[in-house]
């Protein structure tokens, strides 16, 4: 009869031990590292910064447009250099995904229509968020004065129906300062308001009563 060969096991060697060196089926060596994932680089790596920066800038552009200084700010917040930051906002501003003048033409446009703004005030936050005066300008410029009084009546007659308890006086000293807040002149936030409470109706004696110059009510 045929046996098997016999498997006699070398000093040092205990039943049902893994020999120090097998195949890669024989799995790790050490038996807490079973199932852990092979080790990477660490999540803050540093990559190419022109790469970061382009990441950055495309993540950032998803939600809403941006000017190009609110994205060079980003990226100086995150640490990108100098030279890589200005090459991608260069090339991102050729190929129109950086556009301060059609920012500023939308936002003149959102900001009177929904808001009520006046053009100093546009101006104002064009400039806060870093667009030329140049540019800002000449996209402010596509409100003209009859859409800045239209807009200024708009938010008084908004504001009419929750001062009906009010007098005259105070009812326009509140109108005034709150048109000033949204960036009308003083002469404009006047005649505007004097208008709207001169149209409320005959009968309503809360608001007819104190008749004052406007021109003293300017805050």
């Amino acid at each position: 009869m045929s046996s098997f060969p016999s498997h006699r096991r070398g000093p040092g060697m205990r039943r049902g031990s893994r020999r120090a060196t097998g195949s890669a089926g024989d799995g790790p060596l050490n038996p807490d590292l079973a199932g852990e994932p092979a080790a990477g680089p660490p999540e803050d790596a540093p990559g190419d910064p022109e790469a970061v920066a382009r990441n950055l800038c495309l993540r950032a552009l998803t939600g809403a447009p941006k000017t190009r200084q609110q994205l060079a700010d980003l990226l100086a917040g995150r640490g990108v250099p100098d030279d890589a930051a200005e090459t991608v906002l260069d090339r991102f501003t050729e190929v129109g995904l950086i556009d301060d003048a059609a920012f500023a033409r939308a936002w003149v446009s959102s900001r009177q229509a929904g808001r009520g703004l006046a053009r100093r005030a546009l101006s104002a936050e064009l400039r806060a968020k870093g667009v030329d005066p140049e540019v800002a300008a000449e996209a402010v410029e596509a409100v003209d004065d009859d859409d800045e009084r239209a807009a200024a009546r708009r938010l008084v007659d908004r504001k009419l129906p929750g001062m009906r308890r009010l007098d005259r006086a105070t009812a326009s000293r509140r109108l005034v300062a709150m048109l000033a807040r949204k960036g009308y002149g003083g002469g404009l936030a006047s005649a505007v308001v004097r208008d709207a409470l001169d149209s409320v109706p005959g009968d309503d004696d809360e608001f007819l009563s104190a008749h004052e110059d406007q021109d003293s009510l300017l805050p």
